[in-house]
């Protein structure tokens, strides 16, 4: 009896094993294991140069200036209360709702000229509009401060030639705004345009039909077909846009650095200029971190949107 009530004591811990080994053995072939490990890398990634970098500078925004005290939201409330920073909110919001607009706008007229053109002459004109976004933004930047250049600008020298006087592109205020924001439709266009044409691809010629048998318009069929079908990929894209354009650095600090008179600083340019150029760090984190509130409300209302629609399809 005793030989035979070890037999199974003995087995136990080989029994163990086993199960542990085709428990993790299970575990390894499932698709969202997989799926975890291709993405570590990049989840890797994103931690070191984004997750830390936005609380190191939460930590920042609440030191002084030489960095060897709390004061908690003072830089936040310091900020708040200079003119130069509410003209920072004023032309942050303008720059890039107006940006994002135009760019939606002109993406999705563009993408239906793309869509109705046939044959291979779509790729050759797909391929010439995607060139703007493919140009580095600083390159392509410096070329248009050339030609707004008071000097030797290519805009004034065409109007010269039908009798106008020169306009000071990047001089005045209001002109030098519409001029940033100009820049960012130009280089920023191409990517809703193939965005919204792969979104108009995806939507089945069956809807058109049948819309055509019930005797609908273009009109119609724009509003009752394509939008429809279209409305999550807008969303998705002028949230990431608006995420971008936000966030631009580039265009505004090589055409006006902020000027003039700082009618053309947002948030990025403004948190160098603070942080970098004048060495108040906690300032400057402070003025970058104004953007993450905006942002997020915006996240939120889109992706809520989105969500209830992709519910309501699967129903």
């Amino acid at each position: 009896m005793a030989d035979g009530s070890s037999i199974p004591v003995g087995m136990a811990p080989a029994a163990v094993s086993a199960g542990r080994s085709s428990s993790m053995k299970r575990f390894a072939q499932r698709k969202s294991t997989t799926a975890f490990l291709l993405c570590l890398p990049l989840i890797l990634l994103v931690a070191c140069f984004v997750i830390y970098p936005a609380f190191y500078a939460i930590y920042l925004s609440m030191l002084n200036k030489k960095m060897t005290a709390f004061v908690g939201l003072g830089n936040f409330a310091f900020l708040l209360k200079r003119h130069t920073f509410q003209l920072v909110i004023f032309q942050s919001c303008l720059f890039a709702v107006t940006a994002v607009v135009m760019k939606a706008l002109l993406g999705f007229i563009l993408a239906h000229l793309m869509h109705n053109i046939p044959g291979s002459s779509q790729k050759i004109w797909r391929g010439l509009l995607l060139v703007p976004w493919v140009i580095p933004l600083a390159l392509s930047t410096l070329t248009w401060w050339w030609m707004f250049d008071p000097s030797y600008s290519a805009f004034n020298w065409i109007l010269n030639q039908f009798g106008f006087a020169n306009v000071p592109w990047l001089g005045v205020g209001w002109i030098a705004r519409i001029c940033t924001i100009t820049v960012n439709v130009w280089f920023g266009t191409p990517f809703f345009m193939i965005m919204y044409l792969a979104a108009l691809k995806s939507v089945p010629e069956q809807l058109y039909e049948a819309a055509s048998i019930d005797g609908a318009t273009a009109r119609q069929k724009l509003f009752f077909v394509t939008l429809p079908m279209m409305r999550n990929i807008i969303s998705i894209t002028v949230l990431f846009s608006l995420i971008v354009t936000f966030a631009d650095f580039d265009i505004v600090r090589i055409l006006t650095a902020g000027g003039p008179q700082d009618m053309t600083h947002v948030f990025a340019t403004y948190a160098f200029q603070v942080g970098i150029q004048s060495g108040d760090i906690p300032l400057g984190a402070a003025d970058s971190l104004f953007m993450f509130p905006i942002l997020a409300f915006a996240a939120f209302f889109v992706l809520r949107g989105v969500t209830q629609r992709t519910k309501e399809i699967a129903t």
